[in-house]
């Protein structure tokens, strides 16, 4: 959420993103007739059908889901996406036709004076992909992050002692391996003012807790105890690999696998903060922030990310950018509370993240606060990915 949001995020939003190896197959009634599938490729061609382009929320939400695509297009612009385009894997998708499917939909859903009509038009007009998963048969886990609200102070004191830091200034020149996380900042997160970040903090979390989970999102919001406002988000990071609390509690047998969720790995840790200690510099990955000035958070493509249209994948495999439709189970806000629902939803690949590696994983952004933050903290369910591009 990953570079700036996740949003670093080891992506995986906060830890119900936790990196988990989810299992389940997906229920035959979403299943697609599978092609062949060439083991080489992750992304496949396949046969279109009626029912999967419904999206239930589209018309509600063209107006986001277009500043999404232009968000998509301004990233297709640059240099750095004709870098990343120039040796992409899948034959036939090309930043060029990448960028004419996103003006194409957009069209599409601008001039379109139904639902039925546009998904008619995108039917006659796109040709889908589908990522092969995790079983080579398009299993999918989707888990979900947000861009957290929490309570800070821009000086350090008795009750805000965890800070966040910036980018030190020399990173780059750093020796390879880089320090540890205990390293940097202590086993108890409090030592860093004494060693390498001395001078670089930026604002202070009064639980530890939060201030790592804000390192795994890569940005957050923060009411200040003077009454402001201060919007954080990703600057760097060392060279570690991302290793989830969530999964480091399921090795060592503190927490069952089935069900995990971010609220579960919370209370673990209200009811047992000495293990803080133990856990958190499992983590060796460390995350730099700046003030962002209440822009909106930004995924690896340095450009904004959407509530509900933006996702994460690995970016070696899937194209940075694209229009992309996934289906899963989403908790949605009713009256009643949050419900779990199959959705179908179009989205743009516009994020990455340090533990969405390979072709089963997806990360959807859900959007900030608490609300988001419930929400992301119950994704964890199969699904399928596919992509959209002009015939």
């Amino acid at each position: 959420m990953r570079q700036q949001v996740r949003v670093q995020r080891a992506a995986i939003a906060l830890l119900s993103s936790v990196g988990l190896s989810l299992g389940g197959a997906v229920p035959a009634t979403w299943a697609n007739p599978v092609l062949p599938l060439v083991p080489a490729a992750e992304l496949q061609p396949v046969p279109l059908e009626a029912d999967l382009w419904w999206d239930d929320q589209l018309w509600q939400d063209r107006a986001a889901i277009s500043q999404a695509i232009a968000h998509s297009l301004q990233y297709l612009g640059t240099s750095a996406a004709v870098t990343a385009y120039r040796q992409y894997p899948v034959p036939g998708i090309t930043r060029d036709r990448v960028r004419r499917s996103l003006i194409h939909f957009r069209r599409l859903l601008n001039t379109s004076r139904s639902p039925a009509a546009l998904c008619e038009a995108v039917q006659r007009d796109f040709a889908l992909y589908q990522s092969i998963g995790t079983d080579g048969l398009g299993t999918v886990s989707f888990t979900g992050y947000f861009e957290p609200t929490y309570t800070a102070s821009r000086v350090p004191t008795a009750e805000f002692r965890y800070p966040l830091y910036r980018l030190p200034p020399d990173l780059s020149q750093w020796s390879l391996p880089h320090p540890s996380r205990a390293e940097l900042e202590g086993p108890d997160g409090l030592s860093g003012g004494r060693g390498r970040l001395q001078g670089l903090e930026l604002v202070w979390l009064r639980d530890r807790l939060e201030a790592f989970l804000i390192q795994v999102q890569g940005s957050a919001r923060l009411q200040l105890v003077d009454g402001g406002v201060m919007s954080v988000g990703y600057a760097g990071r060392t060279e570690h690999p991302y290793v989830s609390l969530g999964r480091e509690l399921i090795n060592d047998g503190k927490l069952p696998e089935a069900g995990l969720t971010l609220p579960k790995v919370i209370e673990y840790f209200q009811q047992n903060p000495n293990e803080l200690g133990t856990y958190i510099p499992r983590n060796n990955r460390f995350i730099f922030f700046r003030e962002t000035a209440g822009a909106p958070p930004q995924g690896t493509l340095n450009v904004p990310v959407t509530a509900e249209r933006s996702i994460a994948t690995d970016k070696t495999i899937f194209p940075p950018g694209a229009l992309a439709l996934i289906r899963t189970t989403l908790p949605i806000a009713t009256p009643q509370g949050l419900e779990q629902r199959i959705v179908s939803r179009y989205v743009l690949d516009q994020d990455t993240g340090g533990a969405i590696r390979g072709a089963g994983r997806v990360d959807i952004y859900l959007g900030s606060g608490e609300l988001a933050g419930d929400r992301a903290g119950l994704v964890n369910h199969p699904g399928q990915l596919y992509y959209l591009l002009l015939k």
